[in-house]
């Protein structure tokens, strides 16, 4: 009793403290990407204006304080911070915040596939990222005491240059940033840097969060992460400090377990990882817009390597330059060059 007297007591504190109140929207809402929302507060004192923001973004200034209208068409998903600012002369502006939760109702396109050509796969590698480069495949494979990071011939599978990775690191994705390769690692909680030409490591450095390393791509512009969860982390390509992060939502909600990545025709194409799937990711919010379901690709029950439930789907390249798209899976003998097509 004495807890909940001292618990209303300080919530009637707070509300005496406080001129203004959120109406609208209710904390963790739920809204199609979209749809129009209102904006409104209940105003104890008058105020001169009010700036709303959206994740720190601003959005629209009030000075009539009538209710405002939020258009969520531009915003990403997930979930997103709603601030007002409220202004009155002589005094620092007062900041309230709620939360609203973007959703996507799009039913992504369906692709079907046709495989067009199939190259050797080097089945000692357990791919962790794939990237084609001036007619040359880059690929990183984990597992600890197996990581390594090598450049192979698309056409006969040799691997052509290799360096091995200490054995208490578990190599993770890759991507290729000018003359550099950037590689993550699982849970380490340390990035690497090799040079492009020679695959010598240039430095090892700490992950800026302690958090598993799984995917990467980049565009040219930045590069995009992945954790295993339904996250996209936005990087600097030359700091590979955070910038900015998006949330993955198809029409059932968030999409988890977010791996490989490729940048394809300003769309990122991800694997989801111990499935068949892969979903076409719109940068700008979050969006899934497209996925295909590669199951009949490579059947278990074809591969010569089939014993363990961790040889799956993993492994997509782009060549811009042919417009052919590459993939594979961890410890597979082979590599296919396959076309998505609209069902």
């Amino acid at each position: 009793m004495l807890f909940l007297f001292s618990k209303c007591s300080n919530e009637s504190k707070e509300s005496a403290d406080t001129s203004a109140a959120w109406l609208k929207p209710e904390a963790g809402m739920s809204v199609n990407l979209g749809d129009t929302i209102s904006l409104e507060l209940n105003l104890k004192d008058k105020a001169d204006s009010v700036v709303y923001y959206a994740d720190g973004v601003k959005l629209q200034k009030s000075t009539d304080l009538k209710p405002v209208g939020l258009a969520t068409k531009d915003l990403s998903l997930g979930m997103k911070a709603i601030t007002a600012k409220i202004y009155r002369a002589g005094t620092d502006p007062e900041e309230l915040t709620t939360n609203i939760v973007v959703k996507s109702t799009l039913i992504p396109q369906k692709y079907t596939f046709t495989v067009q050509n199939v190259f050797p796969h080097d089945t000692s590698s357990y791919t962790q990222g794939l990237e084609f480069h001036k007619g040359f495949l880059y690929e990183s494979d984990g597992l600890l005491a197996e990581s390594s990071i090598r450049k192979t011939d698309l056409a006969s599978g040799r691997i052509l240059q290799a360096t091995k990775i200490r054995d208490d690191i578990f190599a993770e994705g890759i991507t290729i940033v000018g003359d550099k390769i950037f590689m993550l690692t699982y849970q380490n909680f340390v990035n690497m840097e090799f040079e492009l030409n020679s695959l010598k490591m240039i430095r090892e450095f700490p992950s800026q969060y302690r958090r598993e390393g799984w995917g990467l791509c980049n565009d040219g512009k930045v590069i995009y992460n992945t954790d295993g969860s339904n996250m996209i982390y936005i990087l600097n390509k030359d700091t590979y400090m955070q910038e900015n992060s998006i949330e993955v939502y198809d029409q059932n909600g968030p999409v988890h377990q977010l791996n490989e990545l490729e940048f394809v025709d300003g769309q990122i194409y991800a694997n989801i990882y111990n499935s068949n799937r892969i979903v076409v990711i719109n940068p700008a919010n979050g969006q899934v817009t497209a996925e295909v379901d590669l199951t009949r690709l490579y059947p278990d029950e074809s591969r010569s390597m089939k014993d363990f439930d961790g040889f799956v789907l993993n492994g997509i390249a782009w060549d811009s330059k042919g417009k052919r798209l590459f993939v594979t899976g961890k410890k597979w003998d082979k590599l296919f060059q396959i076309k998505l097509s609209p069902q």
